[in-house]
């Protein structure tokens, strides 16, 4: 057996490594335990952070637009500890609309500027003719999460003295009257060990429904590709319906995603969605499908009934939930991060920090 106090990180994705970073820089001792990071849905996704493109609404849009607020000051500290290069570009998220009827129902219009089939064109040059008018989000952005972000918080964790475990399997959480004690967990060389601990964060992403069984997560697994573009081919992502374009700063643009809740944990591309992301990019942009392709992958978003995340603490006394987020990761890394580095540091809630805890608390769906 061996006996810890650290606080426990379980899950190495984007949610884990980000919520590690801010407990380490608090002073806490961290073990982060992962199964594989690189399977992690931080690699995965796109990287936007567009709570108005998205078209985010109600408790999930001030969420989002909370994180947004925040990711500036959040990526400098990660970009300080590692000394490497998030990526991060506020560039702003192009909408296409059919028609202007169409734009103006769109949730979020109000929060964006209008733009006529002329000024969509000088946004996004030879964006398809289909499209008869757009919304611009000036205020949206994106992160270069898959080659940049994700590496550069592993090492701005390991330079603040954070310790992982990788190839192991978190089997059970034991916890006696409500109060959690330990974990069982599998190592990678196939010896089952439990680690003693006074508190633990779940960011098990999809997976975490299978390890407390009382949370309603569940995967959708998403498949994605990248083609090599012209540097500065175009600058705004582009936002369509069921399919975007986000464009990095060397020309690579990356292309998503599929939606396949009916999918389970089944891995691998297949060429229905490989089809799917093709036809919607000639959709949007009929000149990027010329362009190089450079890379296909997919993966598991870990979605609850209502596509919001779980924060906070959970039925089990000190054990923290950091899971849930569906498409919106990336989004809201910034801000969970915070609000769980307050919450297991005990120090005081802002009322909006507890108003956004109390929105997402892992009971709302009980009746």
């Amino acid at each position: 057996m061996l006996y810890t106090q650290p606080v426990l990180i379980l899950g190495g994705g984007l949610m884990g490594l980000a919520v590690a970073h801010q407990l380490a820089r608090k002073g806490k001792s961290v073990i982060v335990l992962s199964r594989c990071r690189n399977e992690a849905a931080g690699f995965v996704a796109a990287g936007m952070l567009a709570p108005h493109a998205e078209g985010l609404q109600g408790d999930l849009l001030d969420l989002g637009e909370f994180s947004l607020e925040r990711v500036s000051k959040w990526v400098a500290s990660i970009e300080s500890d590692s000394g490497i290069e998030c990526g991060l570009r506020l560039c702003g998220v192009v909408n296409p609309f059919v028609s202007e009827v169409e734009r103006d129902n769109f949730p979020t219009s109000k929060l964006g500027v209008p733009l006529t089939r002329s000024e969509l064109q000088k946004e996004v040059p030879g964006i398809a003719d289909s499209w008869g008018c757009g919304l611009l989000f000036p205020q949206d952005g994106q992160i270069d999460n898959r080659r940049r972000l994700m590496r550069a918080l592993e090492k701005a964790c390991v330079s603040l003295g954070v310790r992982f475990q990788e190839g192991v399997e978190v089997l059970e959480l034991h916890h006696h009257q409500g109060v959690f004690k330990s974990i069982k967990i599998r190592s990678a060389e196939g010896h089952f060990q439990e680690i003693f601990a006074q508190e633990a964060v779940l960011c098990s992403g999809a997976w975490s429904g299978q390890l407390v069984k009382e949370l309603p997560i569940f995967p959708v697994k998403g498949q994605m590709m990248s083609v090599q573009g012209p540097k500065d081919a175009f600058r705004r992502v582009i936002f369509g319906p069921g399919t975007y374009l986000v464009p990095r700063d060397d020309g690579l643009v990356v292309v998503g995603a599929t939606s396949e809740p009916e999918a389970g944990f089944v891995e691998g591309l297949t060429p229905n969605g490989q089809r799917r992301l093709q036809t919607g990019m000639l959709a949007l942009l009929p000149g990027a499908c010329q362009w190089p392709p450079m890379e296909r992958w997919w993966g598991f978003r870990p979605c609850t009934p209502d596509q919001a995340p779980l924060l906070g603490s959970s039925f089990i006394d000190g054990l923290w939930l950091a899971t849930g987020h569906h498409r919106n990761g990336v989004l809201l890394a910034a801000i969970t991060s915070e609000l769980m580095s307050i919450l297991i540091c005990g120090q005081s809630l802002s009322s909006r920090e507890l108003q956004s805890l109390q929105a997402f608390r892992w009971d709302r769906f009980e009746d």
